[in-house]
């Protein structure tokens, strides 16, 4: 579908124009000319377009940059909806401001003083406005300026959208399919949705009230309401209204309070998301409400999602919690190279905040693509999000998180537990009936690095239980067999690094003869001598297949700098023989598409170009992939979701050596 602003464009409303200097946006009916650069002036010619197209208003009767009488003298409005085609009578006053400034969104407190300015240019002697509005992209807010409420009130003389063509401002904005008037929500751009969490960030966190796991539980809180409401909706008549949106004449107590009873109503349904009830003032929620009641996440794609999230996620947690969130090229990349089925039973024993999850399920619910029944597609691969994916994570905060991300990408929550990967199994099977030893096809995980299990503080049975911990010995001297490396060793361990118990959890989690896992682990695991003990018990366990040497830089920007590698496995079958024979694939990448500081290093192949949006070939050492690139504030950004191609890169010589690996060593 067109955008309001391409429409005004083919229409001849609206005309770009550029000359060897600049280019500038021309509103054509009353002949006026501004620089296009300039971001306030997007987001005015936008909102322009649309009082055309969707609100109906004569282009004639559209004033831009109107002097208002009585006010400073350089004060002006900038749109401003005329009554007439002399436009001497106005019907409403606009105030327009940018998304962002210097690269962090718009603050509240400049939102409110645009608020309080369009309301002295509406309410200014002689001019007389009905209504006022601040628009700032997905963020609007519109007054009554009837003379019933007081000069000061700005909350219950809100109205829920301007009136369309003159009319009476609805009585709510938003409706399934759009009907009478009213608009749907629709699925946004990454751009669009980056702007809206920006700015819901911003409102929970900007002032420093909350710390930011509590801001986050916030935004999780009101995610999950949202995305619930979508999903009531989706199942309901055309013409079910949205709850989760403002309506008019409603004040921030009321909204708060329907707010409320719809968190609550789902924290009884889903209790184990949530345990708290909402505790965030009527206000926050109500400027918060405003900044993502026009979004449909339930529509948006994975990808246009996960990279907001990302980037939200970074806004609250980078630093303290780095360690939970594993670069997605390393994700994509792992997933492609043991791609699961959506009859495979799927794990990661430290899920953090649930990027291999995700790429799972999606790499699932591509593949049931091809299914022509809709009810059939979509049971294909939401069984395989309910029933078969399953995530494991210590810290409670982070597992919400977790949950949050996988109900905000169409569910698969459900087996996403808050426990100890190294737990006992009788307590893992205890929180979760499928914990056992032997269920899971794939393990795909990033374990703690560096942490270290001591005796003193879990007990010396935690550690004695893994049968890893006395295989770190490592020869007295050659030919010494009194501690042979990768038998046991002598002593009892007091402490053993929490990445090499993983290591054996992984074994014993997957199943026997078939279980295959990817896996994160610190290059010590694979060069340490004094671990030599640790590789001869992997060897004699698993059939490694493949081994990807990370650059040293592939997680400094998540805040750890240790070396590291992909190691890719299948567990062995009991009393299966090791061969000589078996080929291990071994890689060492360069550029897997970011730097130290997580800025793209990859290179950009246009395959099929155009003005505003265009599709592209993007190319690292790890993989190649395809995705679709729109024009926003000057720059190309990705603006839907990415299609990894299996024949480029790393991945494709993975492909190359499964079927014959006898190239690889001439």
């Amino acid at each position: 579908m067109q955008s309001y602003l391409d429409q005004a464009i083919a229409a001849g409303h609206l005309s770009i124009e550029s000359s060897s200097k600049t280019v500038r946006i021309r509103y054509v009916a009353v002949d006026r000319a501004e620089r296009w650069s300039d971001p306030e002036e997007k987001v005015r010619a936008e909102y322009y377009a649309e009082l055309i197209h969707r609100y109906g208003y004569s282009p004639k009767r559209i004033g831009v940059e109107v002097t208002v009488p009585d006010r400073s003298p350089n004060d002006f409005a900038d749109l401003v909806v005329f009554q007439d085609d002399e436009r001497k009578r106005p019907f409403a006053v606009i105030e327009c401001k940018a998304e962002s400034y210097g690269g962090k969104p718009i603050a509240a407190a400049i939102f409110n003083q645009a608020v309080e300015q369009a309301w002295g240019n509406g309410n200014a002697h002689k001019f007389r406005a009905a209504y006022v509005g601040v628009v700032a992209g997905a963020t609007r807010r519109f007054l009554d300026c009837a003379e019933k409420y007081g000069a000061l009130e700005r909350d219950g003389n809100q109205v829920a959208d301007l009136p369309i063509n003159y009319g009476k401002p609805p009585p709510y904005k938003f409706v399934k399919g759009g009907i009478d008037g009213k608009r749907d929500i629709a699925a946004v751009e990454k751009g669009d949705l980056i702007a809206a969490i920006d700015k819901t960030h911003q409102t929970l966190w900007g002032g420093g009230r909350l710390s930011p796991p509590a801001a986050f539980g916030e935004f999780c809180k009101l995610i999950f309401v949202k995305v619930r409401d979508e999903k009531r909706v989706e199942e309901s008549d055309a013409g079910t209204v949205y709850e989760f949106q403002i309506n008019t004449d409603e004040s921030a107590v009321e909204l708060g309070a329907r707010i409320r009873k719809l968190y609550d109503a789902e924290m009884e349904r889903e209790k184990d998301v949530f345990t708290e009830r909402l505790k965030i003032d009527d206000l926050t929620i109500k400027m918060c409400v405003e900044h993502l009641e026009s979004i449909n996440f339930s529509a948006t794609d994975l990808d246009t999602k996960g990279v907001a999230f990302e980037r939200f996620l970074d806004g609250f947690f980078k630093g303290d919690f780095g360690q939970y969130f594993t670069p997605r090229e390393i994700i994509q990349f792992c997933v492609a190279m043991m791609p699961p089925k959506a009859d495979d039973y799927v794990l990661d024993t430290s899920c953090g905040s649930g990027g291999f999850l995700l790429y799972a399920m999606d790499h699932v619910r591509h593949a049931a693509a091809g299914i022509q029944n809709e009810v059939a597609r979509f049971r294909k691969w939401h069984d395989f999000a309910e029933k078969r994916l399953f995530g494991i994570e210590i810290n409670d905060e982070i597992s919400r998180v977790a949950k949050m991300n996988m109900i905000l990408h169409d569910d698969g929550h459900t087996n996403v537990v808050a426990a100890d990967g190294l737990e006992d199994w009788p307590v893992l099977e205890k929180i979760n009936r499928d914990l056992k030893p032997g269920t899971f096809d794939i393990v795909l995980t990033n374990p703690p690095f560096g942490a270290v299990v001591k005796a003193a503080e879990k007990g010396q049975a935690y550690i004695d239980r893994f049968d890893l911990s006395r295989h770190l010995g490592k020869p007295s001297a050659p030919g010494d067999e009194k501690q042979k490396a990768g038998k046991a060793a002598i002593k009892r361990r007091a402490s053993v690094k929490t990445e090499i118990l993983f290591l054996e959890r992984i074994h014993d989690f997957l199943k026997a003869g078939t279980g295959r896992a990817a896996i994160v682990v610190p290059d010590g695991i694979l060069t340490n001598g004094s671990l030599q003990g640790v590789r001869d018990w992997l060897m004699d366990r698993f059939q490694i297949l493949a081994v990807v040497s990370l650059p040293q830089a592939a997680f400094q920007h998540s805040g750890a700098s240790v070396k590291a590698s992909l190691l890719f496995v299948r567990r062995r079958a009991d009393k299966e023989v090791v061969s000589d024979d078996e080929a291990i694939f071994m890689a060492a990448p360069g550029n897997i598409g970011y730097d130290a500081t997580g800025r793209d290093t990859v290179r950009t192949e246009v395959i099929e170009p155009g003005e505003e949006e265009r599709r592209v070939r993007k190319h690292h050492d790890l993989f190649t992939y395809e995705a679709v690139e729109a024009f926003k504030d000057g720059k190309w950004e990705e603006a839907g979701p990415r299609k990894v191609l299996p024949h480029d890169g790393v991945l494709g010589a993975w492909a190359r050596f499964q079927r014959d690996p006898t190239s690889f060593f001439v």
